[in-house]
């Protein structure tokens, strides 16, 4: 266990300086009260009027980081994260409507999903807490928080989203058709994940608050 504690602080440290350098230049200050024009009736008919999504498919944005938000935008536009509906969606916004956006998204309080796997909930708190030292599996909680709330700038927040959508990006990291992560951190992560690991965790960070 000390020795996966410590293998877990030194990534979180290493991806901490990384995700810092990463964000510094995408900081939002956006105006939520403008974002809202667009969020709340653009962007509701797939992520809610308020950010929370009642579909799967749909992450939910409230109360999510608005760095990552923004991040993320930045990302669909440019094509360095791939999504039919979402490419099209964000290329006609400009970077202050996207930061707008992201405040406004970001201002709103989540309604957290909820773990439904009564049989996976220790395995996935297992691994979510503690990793896998066999395997060199960090922690989760390492970057993402013991109640999933990540580490604003750095790290998303978790706790509360859907887990068929956690399961998707954690399957896409390791397949490589999500790329967006700053030198392949997920992507080395999700590789060391069988679908059943992905499954629990994924349904365990559901409850996570």
């Amino acid at each position: 266990m000390k020795r996966l504690s410590l293998l877990s602080l030194l990534l979180a440290g290493f991806m901490s300086s990384v995700f810092a350098a990463d964000h510094v230049q995408a900081a939002p200050k956006g105006d939520p009260a403008k974002g809202q024009a667009i969020g709340s009736t653009v962007c509701a008919a797939c992520h809610g009027a308020d950010g929370n999504s009642t579909g799967a498919p749909n992450p939910k944005l409230a109360g999510q980081h608005p760095e990552y938000l923004f991040k993320q935008m930045r990302n669909f536009k440019a094509g360095e994260r791939t999504n039919p509906i979402m490419n099209g969606m964000i290329a006609a916004f400009n970077e202050d409507q996207m930061r707008d956006l992201a405040a406004y998204f970001a201002s709103k309080k989540q309604i957290g999903d909820q773990a439904k796997n009564r049989d996976t909930i220790a395995v996935g708190q297992r691994i979510y807490r503690a990793g896998d030292a066999t395997k060199g599996l960090p922690a989760c909680a390492a970057c993402h928080g013991p109640s999933g709330a990540g580490i604003p700038a750095q790290f998303p927040r978790i706790g509360g989203q859907f887990a068929d959508y956690v399961e998707t990006q954690l399957k896409s990291f390791r397949d490589g058709t999500r790329a967006n992560d700053p030198n392949k951190m997920m992507r080395t992560v999700a590789l060391k994940m069988t679908d059943a690991e992905i499954k629990a965790v994924a349904d365990y960070t559901a409850g996570l608050r």
